[in-house]
């Protein structure tokens, strides 16, 4: 391996030479997926500029009008010898030193970096690096650990054995892209516990093998910037409660008062004795009893399974599309939009109702939006729209109704709007929470109040069907059976009394 020897003065951050790129990791911990409530299947990246880094003791500033400064400590890899298309057997052969790394993030100008971070995490002094190096070939990678103390309290404790990806394939795996040079910087992502840090916090990082070498604690301290950002320049920093809530790690730690489900919104979720009965009923056979009602516009019309065999039974969480406009897909078709939210939320039991206005020149979701919602335990997937990739989709398995196949992607008709709002799917008005309920028929909604009263009557009615069938099938006439007469109705009502 072509080694690399810390210099008799040290460059910027105490590392052995300034790095050509720092290459940082979007989510590689399964403890922050598991917070974050989605994992991802492959490792994705951004670049952090190398005027970004800061030495231990230094201070990182707050800038004016922002709320949302966030810390992250984590593990850093810097390279010796060049790597370039390395098998992962041999990717940590071109690792010389560890280190310990705060990948500071500004949350207030996340939203328009839409992944890149360029803004919201390449500022001066967001990349404090050090205090000191481990020589990389006297540790076993899966050894280390990072921890994290704001103002003394430890706030994040994980090991690299607890990464989603091992930190040897973060290496090879940036080497099929690019070349990692001599003195490249790494860094592999955070754990749980990342939050927000205000002016005169100390924020402190350490990566260590426990009973073995350490790179003592890398310490930073939060000061507030007066100067403001120029409107005439770029968009300025804005602050909503997701970003809240992603910076802070949870609603609570935010102040935020906790977001109802749909669920909670339109009534209880489905029990199991309640979804076994909607399972054993034929949408026909429910559909007949809410008309009974004065229920006429419940039926998602214009839909079709991909899975004629399954049944769909589960309570609503909707996503609206609005129609394409190009401004408005700049804004709101982009990075966390309403349609990733949506499939990333989606609770055990849940269908995704999908309002496309039933215009299917464009896919509305395609095979990894179903795998998401299948992962998450989803009951289903209702659109009016297109579906891209119908095979693939299909061969996820979870039960989809939809208009359509189309090989377009979202951006051609539809803009994602927003989700759990009441939204119009197929005709049919649909609210976060209502009974869904799917077959080879079709597809009718529920209101939450009449889901016991409507079930237990289709039941009841089926098994009268089932008793009138037999007697057809035994020569009679429909004639006064079907429906039945006050004669056939005391013979069906005395053999029940019998339990024939």
């Amino acid at each position: 391996m072509a080694e690399i020897t810390e210099a008799a003065a040290p460059q910027p951050a105490a590392l052995p030479t300034r790095p050509g790129k720092i290459v940082a990791i979007h989510l590689s911990y399964a403890s922050r997926a598991d917070q974050r409530g989605r994992r991802p299947q492959h490792p994705s990246y951004f670049f952090k500029p190398s005027s970004s880094l800061a030495a231990s003791g230094q201070t990182i500033e707050r800038p004016a009008g922002t709320e949302l400064l966030a810390f992250e400590g984590e593990i850093a890899l810097v390279i010796g010898a060049p790597a370039r298309r390395v098998p992962l057997a041999e990717a940590w052969d071109h690792v010389a030193f560890v280190t310990a790394a705060n990948d500071f993030g500004l949350y207030d100008l996340r939203a328009n970096d839409k992944g890149s971070n360029v803004r919201s995490k390449g500022g001066d002094g967001y990349t404090p690096i050090g205090p000191s190096l481990i020589d990389a070939r006297s540790i076993r990678p899966g050894d280390l650990r990072v921890r994290t103390w704001l103002n003394g309290v430890v706030a994040q404790d994980d090991t690299a054995a607890g990464m989603i990806f091992p930190l040897e394939q973060l290496v090879a795996d940036l080497s099929q892209h690019f070349t990692l040079e001599t003195g490249d910087v790494i860094l592999t992502g955070t754990p749980a516990g990342s939050s927000v840090a205000v002016p005169g916090d100390v924020v402190e990082v350490e990566v260590d093998v426990p009973g073995g070498p350490s790179t003592g604690r890398l310490v930073t301290t939060v000061t507030q910037g007066d100067a403001p950002f120029d409107p005439e320049l770029g968009s300025l920093p804005a602050a909503d409660d997701l970003q809240r809530t992603e910076a802070w790690g949870s609603r609570e730690a935010a102040g935020l008062p906790p977001e109802p489900g749909p669920a909670e919104t339109a009534g209880s979720p489905l029990s199991a004795e309640l979804r076994a009965k909607l399972e054993a009923v034929p949408v026909a056979g429910l559909s007949a009893q809410l008309r009974k009602r004065g229920m006429e516009n419940v039926h998602i019309d214009g839909v079709r399974p991909l899975h004629p065999d399954a049944k769909l039974v589960g309570t609503a969480r909707t996503l609206r599309f609005v129609p394409h406009r190009e401004d408005l897909f700049a804004s709101h078709g982009g990075g966390y939009n309403a349609q990733k939210r949506t499939f990333d939320a989606v609770g055990e039991g849940e269908v995704v109702v999908i309002e496309a206005r039933g215009e299917t020149g464009s896919g509305t979701l395609g095979d990894v939006l179903a795998i998401r919602a299948h992962a998450r335990g989803a009951a289903g997937i209702v659109t009016d729209g297109g579906v891209r990739d119908a095979a693939a989709v299909a061969a996820v398995g979870i039960p989809v109704y939809t208009s359509g196949a189309h090989p377009a992607v979202l951006g051609r008709k539809h803009v994602p709007w927003d989700h759990d709002v009441t939204v119009a799917c197929g005709g049919a008005t649909v609210q976060p929470g209502d009974v869904i309920v799917g077959d080879a028929d079709g597809v009718i909604v529920i209101p939450p109040g009449l889901v016991e009263e409507v079930v237990d009557a289709a039941l009841a009615q089926e098994a009268e069907d089932a008793w009138i069938a037999e007697r057809v099938a035994e020569g009679h006439p429909v004639d006064g059976l079907f429906p039945m007469n006050a004669q056939w109705r005391a013979r069906y009502e005395a053999e029940r009394g019998q339990g024939r």
